[in-house]
C-alpha cells in the first residue's frame, strides 16, 4: 500500500474515531464502563445475572418516565410532574378496580388515557398558552399529588387482581417483565425520533424554535405531543409500580421526575434541548441504576448516597459541557 493510501486509511480512522468520541451516547457508555468496572471491583455479587437483572428491573420504572422526559427535554421543555402523574395514575386505576368495580383492563386502560390527558393538558398550556413549563409542570405536580391523596383518603388502596403481579414481578424466560415493558418503549421512542419526521421536528423545535417554526414546522403541534408522550410514559409506568405493590399508592414515585431528569442528563442529552439521544437516556437509566445498586452492595449510607449521585451529575453536566 502506498504512503498516500496509507496517510488516507490513517485520516479515515481517526475521523471515524473523532465522529465516535464526539458522538452524544460517547460520555454515557464511558461513564457506564468506568463505573461498572469500580462496582464490579468493589462487590463480588455485581456481575451475577441475577444482580444485574435485578439492577434492570429496579431501573425500569424511572428509565421509562426518562422516555418521555427525553421527548420533552429535546424540544427545550421540562416536566415535573411525572412522578405524580404515574402515583395518581396508579391510585385512580386501583380504585377503579377495587371502589366501582370496573374490570381491571378496563381500569388500566382508563389509567393510561388519565395519564395522556394530564400530559395533553400541560402541553396544551405550554404551548398555546405561553406559560413556561417549569411552572406548569410543577402545578400539574401539586395538583395530581393533592387529587390521589384526596381521593384515597392517603391510604393505599389494595385488594386488586393477582395476575396484574405479572406487570411488576413477572418473568418471560430470565427476562423480567418490566424490563421487557421497557425495551419495547425504547424500541417505539426510537423509532419516532430517528425515524419519522415528528423526531425531526422535535430535534428541531429544541434547536431553534424561530427557524423551525419559519421552515413549516408545526411547533405547538410538537410541544402538545411532546407533553402528551410524557404523560403517556408516566401512565405505562404506574401500570408496572401498581403490579409491584399490588395496590395504588398516592405517595408512590416522589422525586421520581428527579431521577427521569439525571437520567436523560447522564444519558448526554443537552438540558437546553435540541441533542441528545434516546439510547443515551436508556444508557443513563442504567448507569443511575448501577450507582444505587453498587453503593447499596457496599454499605454506603444511603443520605451520603444522595451526595454521590448529586456529585456525579454535577460532573456530567459540566464534562457534557466542556466535551462539546
Amino acid at each position: 500500500m502506498s504512503h498516500d493510501a496509507n496517510t488516507g486509511a490513517a485520516g479515515k480512522s481517526g475521523l471515524n474515531l473523532g465522529r465516535i468520541l464526539h458522538s452524544p451516547l460517547a460520555l454515557p457508555l464511558i461513564g457506564l464502563i468506568v463505573v461498572s468496572i469500580l462496582m464490579g471491583f468493589a462487590s463480588d455479587n455485581f456481575f451475577s445475572l441475577g444482580n444485574i437483572m435485578n439492577v434492570l428491573r429496579q431501573v425500569s420504572i424511572v428509565a421509562i418516565l426518562a422516555v418521555g422526559m427525553t421527548f420533552v427535554i429535546l424540544t427545550g421543555g421540562i416536566d415535573l410532574s411525572v412522578g405524580a402523574v404515574m402515583a395518581l395514575v396508579g391510585t385512580l386505576s386501583t380504585g377503579m378496580m377495587v371502589n366501582m368495580g370496573l374490570p381491571a383492563p378496563l381500569a388500566l386502560v382508563a389509567g393510561i388515557f388519565i395519564g395522556l390527558g394530564i400530559g395533553l393538558a400541560n402541553g396544551a398550556l405550554v404551548a398555546w398558552g405561553k406559560m413556561p413549563a417549569i411552572i406548569v409542570t410543577l402545578a400539574t405536580m401539586g395538583m395530581a399529588r393533592g387529587l390521589g391523596l384526596i381521593y384515597s383518603g392517603g391510604y393505599p388502596i389494595s385488594g386488586i387482581p393477582s395476575w396484574l403481579s405479572w406487570f411488576g414481578v413477572g418473568r418471560i424466560g430470565f427476562l423480567p417483565v418490566p424490563v421487557i415493558i421497557m425495551f419495547v418503549i425504547y424500541a417505539v421512542a426510537w423509532v419516532l425520533l430517528q425515524r419519522t419526521a415528528f423526531g425531526r421536528h422535535v430535534y428541531a423545535l429544541g434547536g431553534n424554535e424561530t427557524a423551525a417554526r419559519l421552515s413549516g414546522v408545526k411547533t405547538q403541534r410538537v410541544k402538545l405531543a411532546v407533553y402528551g408522550i410524557s404523560g403517556l410514559t408516566a401512565a405505562l409506568a404506574a401500570v408496572i409500580l401498581t403490579g409491584r405493590l399490588m395496590s395504588g399508592q398516592p405517595n408512590a414515585g416522589g422525586g421520581f421526575e428527579l431521577d427521569a431528569i439525571a437520567a436523560v442528563v447522564l444519558g448526554g442529552t443537552a438540558i437546553a434541548g435540541g441533542r441528545g439521544l434516546i439510547l443515551g437516556t436508556l444508557i443513563g437509566a442504567v448507569l443511575l441504576g448501577i450507582l444505587n445498586n453498587g453503593l447499596n452492595l457496599m454499605g454506603i449510607n444511603p443520605y451520603l448516597q444522595d451526595v454521590i449521585k448529586g456529585a456525579i451529575i454535577l460532573l456530567a453536566i459540566y464534562i457534557g459541557r466542556e466535551w462539546r
